[in-house]
């Protein structure tokens, strides 16, 4: 029913993060953290290659010391994907990394400390053009905000993010991105909604210490996917004690799903039952191992039997139906040519990656006219 996604998103101020867009009319960027040790430069770039790889528009790296903002300065030189520096307190690591080619400084200005150190800090971002984020996480919420409100309420976060806003405001300085994060799903999306009619800065959205893999997949998307729905977010990340990659992927699941993004194989699953003609998830998990590294954005519909085959397939680029004495393949939309079960993954992943190519070569032929 819905070719392109239904949702109105929230008008926002754009920055830039390298040459990644955030904001305005841009598309929801992705993002993930680095979880190796930052002065193992070799890791550290290792894993930021694989995040890239996945797809990942920014990555973020902890720089928890001055040595570690010598090490950034070696990692920035060997990796393409823009970078943000997580940094507290200590604002001559900010300074540091400026001067290393960071391309977003996560900072709170509150927590810098003196005033002509905050000022340091924010002057070197305008001289640089580089943007701010600044999080708010419930965990470490202001001890006075703590007492004031009894817990990290919505409003105690919403509070807090102004405390830092206001100081920028008053150095005149705009090129910032927020987040709202804790754990709890209502606290959240009640925070962000709070703050969304109140400023016109972009919003870095994420559920934070979501949990694992299973349980903080599902409680990201759900808080994310609301506010999303809501026209909230211009750019997230998936926290997940679980391979950063990982993130990545969710990330984009949950952008594909509200059509939000495109990116790589959106795959048509039946759950499976006693009507199927073949093993639907054990064909889904051979298919989804061999073509995670296919970005172009395709639908497949894999469906085990006549019942709904037929109905997704005709929507897909290429579907297949389970049937006896053998299954049927669509492609784009119509019926192709019949198939055993025995040689069945083999076959639909060749004729996935050949659609793949020859969309890839439509897609550069129309950027090649323009």
């Amino acid at each position: 029913m819905f070719a392109e996604s239904p949702i109105k998103r929230r008008k926002s101020r754009q920055i830039h993060v390298g040459d990644v867009a955030v904001g305005g009319d841009a598309p929801i960027s992705v993002q993930s953290m680095t979880n190796t040790e930052t002065c193992d430069v070799a890791a550290t770039v290792g894993q930021i290659e694989a995040l890239q790889e996945a797809g990942a528009d920014i990555v973020r790296v902890s720089v928890p010391s001055l040595d570690a903002a010598e090490a950034f300065a070696k990692i920035r030189q060997r990796v393409t994907v823009p970078l943000v520096a997580d940094i507290h307190f200590d604002y001559r690591i900010a300074l540091k990394v400026a001067e290393n080619g960071v391309d977003c400084l996560r900072i709170n200005p509150g927590n810098i400390g003196r005033e002509d150190r905050v000022r340091a800090v924010v002057d070197a971002a305008k001289d640089k053009g580089i943007p701010i984020r600044i999080g708010v996480n419930a965990g470490s919420l202001e001890k006075d905000l703590q007492k004031k409100y009894g817990e990290p309420t919505p409003e105690a976060l919403v509070e807090s993010a102004f405390r830092h806003i206001d100081i920028l405001d008053k150095l005149d300085f705009q090129e910032f991105k927020i987040s709202l994060k804790a754990s709890g799903v209502f606290t959240t999306v009640a925070a962000y909604r709070l703050l969304a009619n109140q400023i016109d800065q972009p919003l870095h959205l994420g559920i934070t210490e979501a949990g694992g893999f299973r349980s903080g997949a599902v409680k990201s998307s759900v808080g994310l996917g609301l506010l999303l729905m809501d026209g909230i977010g211009d750019t997230l990340r998936v926290s997940l004690a679980a391979d950063p990659v990982q993130e990545v992927k969710v990330g984009f699941d949950i952008l594909k799903s509200l059509k939000l993004r495109t990116r790589g194989i959106n795959f048509i699953a039946c759950p499976s039952c006693s009507r199927q003609n073949f093993d639907v998830i054990k064909t889904m998990n051979e298919l989804e191992q061999r073509l995670e590294d296919i970005n172009v954005p395709l639908d497949v519909a894999v469906i085990g039997c006549v019942v709904n085959g037929p109905g997704e397939a005709k929507e897909a680029d290429i579907g297949l139906t389970g049937g006896t004495p053998s299954n049927l393949i669509y492609e784009d939309g119509k019926p192709s040519h019949k198939l055993k079960n025995d040689t069945l993954v083999d076959h639909l992943e060749n004729m996935i990656r050949t659609k793949a190519k020859q969309k890839e070569e439509e897609l550069a032929n129309v950027i090649a006219k323009a």
